[in-house]
């Protein structure tokens, strides 16, 4: 997609994916509100990263129209709470239709909380964020830009995987990277970027 940010029916400049006709009103709201902005905290990032995953061959819209039924379903993503859960509940999310019934993401969500509960509060939210490259770093100006990968998100993966994650790939690693902040690939020209272009006046 190689054209830059377009004005929205509210006049606003957006990344193109933000104003898909099928869906505007719940991509737009994303995009305005949520996508880029930094999350800090281990439930949160826990729960982008199971959101990512999950999302892995479908459209974002299906997984931001049964968010709600995945927080319900996963104990609100406590990290703790998912730790915890048993064969029966995996039994019970994959009969749940308020979420994505994958098998093999299920388990590694069930899997990536067991994890993540042997850690220090605070270490996947430090070993996540250490991963961020420098503010210098390229402004996309057109969505054609915008990379899949990084070798950031690469080695962000590679160590998550070391560790014993499961279904987290250098492309969901990136994925969880802009949704998280830790990137800012909003386009130049968008309304909701945060982060000047390096070198400008406001930087």
């Amino acid at each position: 997609m190689s054209v830059g940010a377009v004005a929205g029916p509210d006049g606003l400049a957006r990344c193109p994916w933000g104003l898909e006709a099928e869906s505007m009103a719940d991509y737009r709201v994303y995009h305005d509100t949520e996508w880029g902005l930094p999350v800090r905290g281990d439930d949160a990032l826990y729960e982008r990263m199971c959101l990512e995953a999950f999302q892995s061959g479908l459209s974002w819209l299906t997984i931001l129209r049964r968010r709600e039924g995945f927080r319900a379903a996963f104990a609100g993503f406590s990290i703790p709470a998912v730790a915890a859960f048993t064969d029966a509940d995996a039994e019970r999310l994959l009969a749940d239709p308020g979420i994505i019934r994958n098998r093999a993401k299920i388990a590694a969500a069930i899997g990536n909380a067991k994890v993540a509960a042997q850690w220090e509060p605070g270490e996947l939210d430090a070993l996540i964020w250490s991963y961020a490259p420098g503010p210098d770093r390229p402004v996309p100006r057109t969505w054609a830009d915008v990379p899949a990968t990084t070798p950031e998100s690469t080695a962000l993966a590679k160590e998550l995987k070391k560790r014993g994650f499961r279904f987290i790939g250098p492309t969901t690693a990136y994925a969880l990277m802009q949704a998280c902040g830790l990137v800012d690939d909003h386009l130049a020209d968008c309304h909701a970027r945060r982060l000047p272009p390096p070198g400008s006046a406001t930087a």
